[in-house]
């Protein structure tokens, strides 16, 4: 079996990245130029360049205010999960999450990044409209950054909100390396007492000899003929002693330790089946729930969240027992405020809500969203035992909101208009085979779907396997229709279609994917080109 990952095209979409032939191509409402071909992409010539003049020129457009100059370094290390449990991983810096990468909108920031990992990586700004070159996806806007080389980041922050950084090299995000990124409003309009960060995860790097890459080795065999009706957190054990091989590179690892193959999860929500890895482990802001981080206010304390869900695979749903709260943003634009007990995240959404909080001790719970395990952190304002590591308070079944239901604050609200082009995204593949792509077609740089600078584009994804997809947008946000929020990423049900609009107005190459990290490195991932 032999498939194509991230890491056996970066030298080619190096290659085509740079090309830079002309093209006489025109918008139309298909969303396909004359140079496109019958599926709507088109080959690397007459694109943008990441290290283009329309780069630089868009960037100047921002007008680049002061310096906010930070060092982060990726390199192994070990990770307290709590309770006694250490795992060696991959991290920025020797927490979990890393440092927090805090600025302000208008500041230009400056981040020198070292790589004393074992392999290539880069950095990766999710959530950011940033100059392209700087969007950090090897192959495509960047070179990787060498084991033991290093980077400089520079660029613009226009936007205020609750962001974050990771990878985009293989599986990478399954390991520790990703951080929190804030971007403060200098005019904030919210009101508030204290701030608290919350990043989700699921965790299974260095646990009883797993990896991220061993688990995408086991995936990679599909799972036809397997039993789809075990019960939730159902691991199969390792069934054959085949792995697949990734195309020009060496073999890909062997399974090792435990199977972490994943049948029978399913969630109403998610449209049935919730995902593909069973993990050991999951986590809010680093720790286990039996030894979870405690975060302390006076009752009548008004407190911001920023909620972000870092997980490779799983959604989760997330309540503050005995609370309710107020949904102000989500993927860092404001929304009309809407009350809710419970919310759920995909994995790279993000959801800030204010939350008045009570007397006494609380816990702050993730359900891993049909996956039947919680994450935990506990809000202490006053005297009183500890919740037990596997409460699930009753808020995780009353009111529900997700962005999909949000509607944008009439401050971030598009202009009204019609698209110039619409794109369609047929999301396909299976689990039986785990062969995920999109339009049929697994991931090749050298492909890209065509846009205009100037254009009002819509993205139409379609839906057409069993699963879940949470589809991301680089460099950009989009609006869902009526009103809808402004994001960047939003859940895609099984047999669903969601029609997204935005102004492309931020030049070059821009990836599109399933944040699944497992979907994404199997192919369900492509890329937006803007024309010369």
């Amino acid at each position: 079996m032999t498939r194509l990952t991230r890491r056996t095209v970066l030298g080619a979409g190096l290659a085509v990245a740079g090309t830079g032939l002309s093209a006489a191509c025109s918008g139309s409402m298909s969303g396909r130029d004359p140079a496109a071909g019958a599926d709507g992409t088109s080959p690397a010539a007459g694109y943008v360049t990441p290290d283009g003049e329309e780069v630089a020129t868009a960037e100047a457009r921002r007008d680049p205010g002061p310096e906010r100059k930070v060092r982060l370094t990726a390199a192994e290390t070990a990770l307290d999960l709590g309770a006694g449990r250490t795992v060696r991983s991959w991290a920025y810096g020797e927490d979990l999450p890393g440092k927090e990468v805090r600025v302000t909108a208008g500041d230009t920031l400056s981040l020198s990044f070292a790589n004393n990992l074992p392999e290539a990586t880069s950095v990766h700004w999710h959530g950011l409209a940033l100059r392209n070159d700087m969007d950090g996806v090897p192959g495509l806007t960047q070179r990787p950054v060498a084991a033991g080389g290093s980077f400089d980041y520079r660029f613009a922050v226009s936007h205020p909100g609750t962001h974050w950084i990771h990878p985009h090299s293989g599986v990478q995000l399954d390991r520790g390396l990703y951080a929190p990124l804030i971007v403060e409003d200098p005019r904030e309009p919210l009101k508030y007492d204290k701030e608290w960060v919350i990043v989700l995860d699921d965790w299974v790097d260095g646990v009883d000899g797993s990896t991220p890459d061993t688990v995408l080795a086991e995936l990679g065999h599909g799972m036809a003929g397997m039993d789809h009706g075990s019960g939730p957190d159902h691991r199969e054990s390792h069934d054959t002693p085949d792995t697949p091989v990734t195309s020009g590179a060496s073999p890909a690892p062997a399974p090792s330790g435990p199977s972490r193959r994943l049948t029978g999860a399913t969630s109403e929500l998610l449209g049935g089946d919730a995902g593909d890895v069973g993990y050991p482990y999951y986590l809010v802001n680093g720790r286990t729930p039996e030894d979870p981080q405690t975060f302390t206010a006076q009752p009548g304390d008004r407190v911001r969240l920023r909620v972000v869900n870092a997980g490779g695979d799983t959604a989760f749903r997330l309540a503050l027992g005995g609370h309710e709260l107020t949904v102000t943003h989500t993927d860092g634009f404001p929304v009309e405020h809407a009350r809710a007990d419970t919310v759920l995240l995909g994995m790279g959404e993000r959801i800030d809500a204010l939350v008045t909080v009570g007397d006494g001790v609380f816990p702050l719970t993730a359900l891993a969203e049909g996956k039947d395990r919680t994450a935990l952190a506990v809000l202490r304002t006053g005297g009183g035992q500890a919740p037990d590591a596997a409460v699930r308070p009753r808020e995780l079944d009353g009111r529900l909101l997700h962005g999909g239901r949000l509607r944008a604050a009439e401050s971030v609200r598009l202009e009204p208009s019609g698209p110039d082009r619409v794109v369609e995204f047929r999301l396909t593949g299976s689990m039986a085979k785990y062969d995920w792509a999109i339009n049929g077609k697994q991931y090749d740089p050298a492909q890209r779907y065509p846009v205009r600078s100037g254009e009002r584009v819509r993205l139409v994804f379609v839906n057409a396997t069993k699963m879940w997809h949470p589809m991301h947008l680089h460099g950009h946000t989009y609006a869902h229709a009526d009103g809808g929020a402004r994001k960047d990423t939003s859940i895609v049900l099984p047999g669903s279609r969601v029609e997204v609009d935005f102004d492309a107005d931020n030049p070059g190459l821009w990836m599109i994917h399933c944040h699944n990290v497992y979907h994404a490195e199997s192919g369900m991932m492509t890329v937006l080109g803007y024309l010369k």
